[in-house]
């Protein structure tokens, strides 16, 4: 491109047409976005949603994700997944089905990096104590967009509506990785294939990293789910991912067939029975996280001065408990243990 077409039409906007003649009609194009709480000079280079994933990626929460637990607190293994390798599986899955349904791969992609930036220390056992001891309740979807509205920067990611709507309603009821009202759903298509691939990507590796810690044999999962879902891992993201493509195709909502549907919440529901809440090695460290977690709280609380010497909050955050949220809500798993320590352990 020479540089008298550079002025005439920047990349920006060579990518936007190319959306516009190219993806699905029910595709969300990045020249309709609903466009930022606060309104900027369009970049020349990039779209509204990949200037979005770039904020999300280069924010001090999505570094902290490789320091947060996905399942397993403290694992002794180098294999086991982080909340970012967690992020990352869940990106590629959603955008390898973005992709097939000639959805806009780049809003995808900014939702999936951002959907668990607001995820406490110790994974759902985190969020399960500030949930218990915050009045208002404690969400880590709801966090993940306060973390990006208010948090992040100085005044915030400033994101789009479409991100900040994918990111706020990502999370599944326990009945069905698909089972939402239509005011939990997405606006965006590409929301909901984030939303569904979220599902997918963390019933597979859980299962791989539960076979890894010898939680479960391969001899313990359903055999139904096998039989329809695959034999091993990657077999299992194939068929789930290929039914997801085409059972959405040339629709407005995303999909699956109901076999697939039924045994992959089959799959979730045993996950939730022998792992998360069934096994014992896994029960016995989350009650120590939720411990952990429910004493700083109760620590800060009684000595908001405390606070201020570890953790500069802004005005706009609120109340002294909803800093202290917004505080331990931010905190890696190593940093949480590090403060429990040096407040309650005797000459540490």
């Amino acid at each position: 491109m020479n540089k008298s077409s550079f002025n005439t039409l920047p990349p920006r906007r060579l990518w936007e047409k190319f959306e516009e003649q190219h993806l699905s009609p029910y595709a969300t194009l990045s020249s309709a976005s609903r466009g930022r709480e606060r309104e900027e000079k369009p970049c020349e280079i990039r779209t509204i949603f990949q200037r979005d994933r770039d904020r999300i990626i280069h924010c001090k929460a999505f570094r902290r994700l490789k320091h947060k637990t996905q399942v397993f607190i403290s694992p002794e293994g180098d294999h086991f997944r982080t909340r970012l390798t967690h992020t990352l599986e869940v990106s590629q899955i959603a955008r390898t089905i973005a992709r097939a349904l000639r959805l806009n791969e780049d809003l995808t992609e900014a939702i999936a990096m951002g959907h668990d930036l607001g995820h406490t220390p110790f994974g759902h056992a985190g969020e399960f104590a500030l949930d218990e001891v915050y009045f208002d309740g404690f969400r880590h979807n709801e966090q993940s967009l306060r973390v990006v509205d208010i948090l992040e920067g100085k005044n915030g990611l400033n994101l789009s509506g479409e991100v900040r709507d994918g990111i706020l309603k990502h999370s599944k009821v326990r009945e069905s990785i698909l089972k939402a009202g239509e005011e939990d759903k997405p606006i965006a298509l590409e929301g909901q294939v984030v939303r569904i691939a979220d599902s997918v990507a963390y019933i597979n590796h859980d299962i791989d990293d539960s076979l890894r810690a010898g939680i479960i044999s391969e001899s313990d999962l359903p055999h139904s789910c096998l039989e329809v879902l695959g034999y091993t891992h990657s077999q299992r993201i194939d068929t789930m991912v290929k039914d997801i493509v085409r059972a959405s195709w040339n629709k407005d909502t995303i999909e699956m067939s109901p076999e697939v549907l039924d045994e992959t919440d089959k799959l979730r529901e045993f996950l939730f029975q022998e792992v998360y809440t069934g096994a014992t090695q896994i029960r016995k460290q989350r009650e120590k996280a939720i411990h952990i977690v429910k004493e700083l709280y109760n620590f800060f609380l009684d000595n908001p001065e405390k606070l201020r010497d570890r953790y500069k909050y802004k005005e706009e955050q609120g109340d002294i408990k909803r800093v202290i949220c917004d505080f331990l809500a931010g905190m890696t798993d190593r940093y949480a243990m590090n403060t429990y320590m040096e407040l309650f352990i005797p000459g540490y």
